[in-house]
C-alpha cells in the first residue's frame, strides 16, 4: 500500500496536473461539507443545555414533549436537506456547479441567521423555519460538492479530492462537539451560552459564499453546454497545461466522446435523462445500488450517535457530567480517522475493501456493546464510575468509530460520485443524495423512541444491518478507483464484480497504448506527406 504521495494513474500524467489549484478549489468547495458537519454535530447537545431549556420553557414539559421538540429541531433540518438535494438537479443543470455552491451558502446563512433570532418571546417557530432553510442549503451543498470535486479531479486523486468533502464534514463535526463542551464548561447558563453554537454556523457558510466568487466553473459542465472556449480556459487553468498538451487533448477527447454518446443514447436537456432512465435497466440498477449504499450507511447507527450522543453514552452507563467530553472524544476519533482514510486508504486500499472491512468489524463492535448493556443494564443500575465491562464497551464504541469512519462514513459519497457517467451524473446524484437524507431523517426522527422501546436491542439492530452490508458490498459493488468517469459504464458489464476493476484497467491500458501509437503514426504519415509535397 502506498503512502500520501503514491498515485495509481490511469495513464501517464504530467506532474503539474497535481497542482495547488485543484486542491484549493476542493478545499473551498468542501466548506459546504464543513457547514453540514458542524450543524449536524452541535445541535444534539446544544438543545440539552439548561440555558436552552430555560429559554423555551422545556423544563416544564414532559420527557415525551421534550423528546418530540428535540426530534423536530433535528428532523426538520434533514427534511429540508432532502428537498434541497432533489431541487439541485434542476439548479445545477441551468446555472452550473459554481453558482449552486453560492446559492447553498446563502440559503444556509439565511437559515442560520433566523435561528439566532429565536428567543422566548418569539418561540420555537422561527427556529424551526431557520432549520428548514439551513437544511435546504445543506441539501444543495451535499449534492453539488461531490459532483464538482469529481468533475475537476484527475482520476488518480479523485478519491482524495472527493474525500475532502468527508474531511470537511468531520472537521465541522469536531468543532461542533467541542464548542458545546466549551460553552457548557466556561459560560454560565444564559442566552449567550446557547446562541454561540448557533451563530458559529455562519462561519463556514460565509467562507463558502466568499470562495464561490473565486472558484472556476466545472469544465465538464461547460463542455456539456457548448461553452467550449470557457471550458478550455478553465480546464487548462486547473491542470496548469497548455491547450496543445497531449494530456489535455486526451481528456477533451474523452469528454467529447461521452457527450456524443449522451446525445445518441440519452439526449441533451433537463428531462431527457428521466426518459432514458426508464429505458436503461442497467442504469436503474446502478442508481439502486447508489441509494442502497446510504441505506446501509445510516443503518450502521452513525447518525443516531451524531444527533443523540447524550442518549447513546447514557445507555452505556457514562455519567451525565462526562457525556460531553466523551462526545468530544468521539469527534476527535472521527476527524483523525478521516485524515487516515483520506491520505492513506481511499485511493490506495480502494473503496470496495473499505466497505467490506467496515461492515464486518462494525457489526462485531455493535454486538459487543449491545451484549454488555443486555447483561449489566447500566441505566437500571447506575454507578459513579464504569466497571471493567463498561470500559470495554466504551473501548468497542471508539473502535467502532475508528473503523466506521474510514469505511462506511465517507466511502459511499466517493463511490456515488464515480458510479455514473456524465449522461446521468447530476440526476443520479440528486436521487442518491436525497436517499441519504431520507434514511437520515428516519433514523433521527425515531432514535429516541427506539431507545425507549428497544433498549439494548437498538445495538443488535445496527449490528445486524452492518453484517448484511458486508454481503451487499461483496456481491454487488465493484471497485471504482482509478477508472475514468467516462469509462464507468463498462465497469458494470464485467463479471465477476470482484475482478471488474482489474480487468477494465488492463483493457484501458491496451487502448491507451494503441491511441498513442495511432497519434505517433499519424504524425509520421503527416510528416512524410509534407516532405513528398515539396517541389
Amino acid at each position: 500500500m502506498g503512502g500520501i504521495l503514491h498515485l495509481v494513474e490511469d495513464r501517464p500524467t504530467p506532474p503539474s496536473v497535481y497542482n495547488w489549484r485543484v486542491y484549493v478549489l476542493a478545499l473551498i468547495a468542501s466548506c459546504g461539507s464543513n457547514m453540514i458537519g458542524y450543524t449536524s454535530a452541535f445541535i444534539g447537545t446544544t438543545v440539552t443545555l439548561t440555558s436552552f431549556k430555560d429559554e423555551f420553557g422545556l423544563e416544564s414539559k414532559s420527557k415525551a414533549e421534550r423528546d418530540l421538540i428535540s426530534e423536530n429541531i433535528v428532523s426538520l433540518f434533514i427534511a429540508g436537506a432532502f428537498f434541497g438535494a432533489l431541487l439541485t438537479y434542476g439548479l445545477s443543470h441551468w446555472i452550473g456547479r459554481k453558482w449552486c455552491l453560492a446559492i447553498a451558502s446563502a440559503t444556509f446563512s439565511l437559515g442560520a441567521g433566523l435561528q439566532c433570532g429565536a428567543n422566548s418571546s418569539r418561540g420555537l417557530g422561527i427556529l424551526y423555519a431557520g432549520r428548514v432553510l439551513s437544511g435546504l442549503g445543506t441539501g444543495v451543498a451535499s449534492n453539488i460538492v461531490p459532483i464538482y470535486l469529481s468533475e475537476l479531479a484527475p482520476p488518480a486523486i479523485r478519491g482524495r479530492l472527493v474525500g475532502l468533502y468527508e474531511l470537511g464534514w468531520q472537521v465541522g463535526g469536531l468543532v461542533g462537539f467541542w464548542i458545546n463542551y466549551g460553552v457548557e464548561q466556561h459560560l454560565k447558563p444564559s442566552r449567550e451560552q446557547w446562541i454561540i453554537p448557533f451563530a458559529i454556523q455562519l462561519i463556514p457558510s460565509g467562507l463558502l459564499f466568499i470562495g464561490s466568487v473565486w472558484i472556476r466553473e466545472s469544465p465538464r459542465w461547460l463542455f456539456l453546454h457548448d461553452r467550449r472556449k470557457q471550458a478550455m480556459e478553465n480546464l487548462c487553468w486547473i491542470r496548469q497545461l497548455t491547450p496543445t498538451d497531449l494530456y489535455i487533448t486526451e481528456e477533451i477527447a474523452a469528454i467529447d466522446q461521452a457527450h456524443e454518446d449522451q446525445k445518441a443514447t440519452v439526449g441533451i436537456g433537463l428531462w431527457k435523462p428521466f426518459q432514458a432512465l426508464g429505458q436503461r435497466p442497467n442504469m436503474m440498477w446502478r442508481l439502486f445500488l447508489g441509494c442502497m449504499l446510504f441505506f446501509w450507511q445510516n443503518g450502521s447507527g452513525i447518525n443516531a450517535i451524531n444527533y443523540y450522543s447524550p442518549t447513546i453514552f447514557s445507555s452505556i452507563g457514562v455519567a451525565s457530567d462526562t457525556v460531553n467530553i466523551m462526545t468530544g472524544i468521539f469527534g476527535v476519533v472521527k476527524a483523525v480517522m478521516t485524515f487516515v482514510w483520506l491520505l492513506f486508504l481511499v485511493d490506495q486500499l480502494g473503496r470496495r475493501k473499505l466497505l467490506l472491512i467496515g461492515g464486518i468489524t462494525g457489526s462485531i463492535c455493535m454486538w459487543v456493546i449491545g451484549a454488555y448493556i443486555y447483561v449489566v443494564e447500566p441505566e437500571d443500575h447506575p454507578s459513579s464510575s464504569l466497571n471493567g465491562g463498561g470500559i470495554a464497551a466504551i473501548f468497542f464504541f471508539y473502535l467502532w468509530t475508528a473503523v466506521y469512519t474510514p469505511t462506511w462514513n465517507g466511502t459511499p459519497w466517493v463511490i456515488n460520485s464515480e458510479f455514473f457517467d456524465p449522461n446521468f451524473r447530476s440526476l443520479a446524484q440528486a436521487f442518491t443524495t436525497a436517499s441519504n437524507w431520507l434514511f437520515n431523517f428516519l433514523v433521527s426522527r425515531f432514535t429516541e423512541q427506539m431507545f425507549e422501546t428497544m433498549g439494548y436491542g437498538v445495538y443488535f439492530f445496527f449490528a445486524s444491518l452492518s453484517f448484511l452490508a458486508f454481503f451487499f458490498a461483496f456481491f454487488l459493488i465493484p471497485e471504482t478507483s482509478g477508472i475514468p468517469l467516462e469509462k464507468v459504464e463498462r465497469l458494470f458489464k464485467i463479471k465477476p464484480v470482484w475482478s471488474a476493476n482489474k480487468i477494465l484497467k488492463a483493457e484501458l491500458k491496451e487502448e491507451e497504448a494503441q491511441f498513442r501509437y495511432d497519434v505517433k503514426d499519424g504524425a509520421v504519415h503527416q510528416e512524410n506527406k509534407s516532405e513528398s509535397d515539396e517541389p
